[in-house]
């Protein structure tokens, strides 16, 4: 099956060797997205609302890049510098959803690229 790399400037451009987003047939595998802002390189550090709402943001960016929305998101991944920001990113992420919420795990890990305290990646199911 091909596979069709995503890419756009209204998200930070990848820190490594991947790709912002492959489609592959009906599938979108979006990469997990960290609070920096594409227009100026700086990481989102305020709270974690603003550092969360601005992740939201990257990854609403490659969706529309791809064709869709967060209607089509059906598994997410939400990584945390610690449980303890749990309710605030759960508040933020949510407002993204209006129904037919995606499945999804929370786990807290050690560390996140660039220090930041949540990473989220997600797999859409779109139409081609």
């Amino acid at each position: 099956m091909a596979h069709l790399p995503i890419a756009t400037t209204n998200a930070p451009s990848p820190i490594g060797p991947y790709s912002q987003a492959i489609k592959a047939g009906n599938i979108l595998f979006l990469s997990g997205q960290v609070a920096i802002d594409p227009a100026s390189g700086n990481v989102v550090l305020n709270d974690i609302k603003a550092e969360t709402t601005q992740v939201m943001k990257n990854l609403q960016a490659v969706l529309t890049e791809a064709g869709t929305d967060f209607s089509s998101v059906v598994k997410t991944t939400i990584f945390l510098s610690d449980m303890s920001h749990f309710t605030d990113v759960n508040e933020v992420y949510g407002s993204y959803f209006t129904a037919n919420f995606p499945a999804r795990e929370t786990v807290a890990v050690k560390g996140l690229p660039k220090n930041v305290n949540v990473e989220i990646s997600m797999i859409a199911s779109i139409t081609l």
